[in-house]
């Protein structure tokens, strides 16, 4: 993934900043969303910076090129499991762990989407989240 953020960035004259890259790594770690303020402290931790404005100019950076998504509910941020590609992901959101798992959705197929065709509408954005148990949850018998 980072290689891929290195060669967009090149080919399309990016500057892809080590904090930039370092808050796509920080994402990249785990399968969990992460909020601003998560991600500012451990960027403070390693003394990188100390101002909310430099993680949200990292992460505003990395959304509009498709690097990462953010979660409405949670108003957290992950990684783009499909960076450049057309999709429209979905999320399935672990209330017991925080896991995240990204999967692909065709809203233009779904009832929102024959709803909205069905009043004139074009959907340009769409944000599915579904909170439940991940796989490892439910075999750990959490409820």
């Amino acid at each position: 993934m980072l290689g891929a953020a290195e060669t967009y960035c090149a080919a399309n004259k990016l500057q892809f900043t080590a904090t930039r890259r370092r808050v796509l790594e920080i994402l990249l770690e785990g399968h969990k969303a992460l909020g601003a303020y998560d991600i500012l402290a451990r960027l403070q931790q390693e003394g990188r910076g100390a101002q909310p404005s430099v993680a949200y100019r990292a992460l505003d950076f990395l959304l509009m090129h498709g690097f990462a998504h953010k979660l409405e509910r949670l108003n957290a941020y992950v990684a783009c499991a499909h960076p450049h590609e057309t999709h429209a992901p979905a999320f399935m959101i672990c209330r017991q762990c925080g896991a995240v798992a990204e999967v692909s959705s065709s809203p233009a197929t779904s009832v929102i989407g024959q709803a909205a065709c069905d009043a004139g509408f074009r959907i340009e954005k769409t944000v599915i989240e579904a909170e439940g148990l991940c796989p490892r949850c439910i075999a750990d018998g959490k409820t």
